[in-house]
């Protein structure tokens, strides 16, 4: 039995997703788009979001993908319908599975949702959130995107910076007379950071990291389809942009060499 996961993001976050995957497919082809050309996303109109992340996904139908994944924040907040009609195989989203898992997770049924101020704008997390009876409380973090791209990740500016948004989040939770128990990392950047996240959420706080759970998520749906192996996991990269920049960000974000890296045309 063989199974091809296709993996979709605007840029390079979503890589911290194929980590997570990749100890749970063994035996499993991977292919992972990085539509860099036209990112960020989060700048575009939902029509345009729409239509480039359709045209990644079937390009990912086309080179065989079984599954998609959308390890794009904004993607998933703004086209999974338009993603999920146009698809012909399975389609499953970063934000369905982190509101899940914190409302899995959540005793207070409140949760503080840190994320860019696109995917915060779209209020995708809360919408989430509430149909699985969790209140969330969002919170805007637009530096810590360009932080992690710049290789900051450990410094101790980015420390101070993830401290600063967490406090002001925390505060405003306050101010609404709110009790979140929960912090949903709602970037699949934000897993490189969780170190400093950890350091300064509340004693007894949960972190659900998207990433995480959605590879756990999509290891739970297809386990019938897993291959029984011990060989690991293969990985096919394709980027519409730069080839040279993705294979040097990427490895700070898979945690291992990037390599079979393809130039690939979207279109306009």
């Amino acid at each position: 039995m063989s199974l091809t996961l296709g993996i979709f993001d605007s840029g390079f976050g979503g890589l911290t997703v194929l980590r997570a995957m990749l100890p749970l497919f063994p035996g499993t082809r991977c292919l992972y788009l990085g539509d860099t050309a036209r990112l960020p996303y989060g700048s575009k109109s939902r029509e345009t979001i729409a239509r480039y992340a359709v045209s990644a996904t079937q390009f990912l139908e086309n080179q065989g993908a079984d599954y998609l994944v959308i390890a794009c924040n904004t993607a998933s907040a703004l086209a999974l319908d338009e993603i999920r009609a146009a698809a012909n195989v399975p389609v499953l989203g970063v934000i369905e599975t982190g509101a899940a898992a914190a409302a899995e997770v959540s005793v207070t049924k409140s949760a503080i949702v840190l994320a860019t101020s696109a995917t915060i704008a779209s209020h995708a997390y809360v919408a989430a959130c509430a149909e699985l009876g969790v209140h969330a409380q969002e919170k805007a973090c637009p530096l810590l995107v360009p932080l992690v791209e710049e290789g900051w990740a450990e410094h101790s500016v980015a420390d101070q910076v993830v401290r600063i948004y967490l406090d002001e989040a925390l505060a405003a939770a306050k101010a609404a007379s709110t009790q979140p128990d929960t912090l949903l990392l709602g970037c699949t950047h934000y897993p490189l950071l969780r170190p400093m996240f950890e350091r300064h959420v509340p004693q007894g706080m949960r972190i659900v990291d998207s990433a995480d759970v959605t590879a756990a998520r999509a290891a739970e749906i297809l386990a019938t389809k897993i291959p029984d192996s011990i060989a690991p996991a293969t990985c096919e990269f394709f980027v519409t942009d730069s080839v040279a920049r993705f294979a040097h960000l990427g490895h700070r974000f898979l945690g291992r060499p990037v390599n079979q890296v393809t130039h690939v045309d979207l279109g306009d």
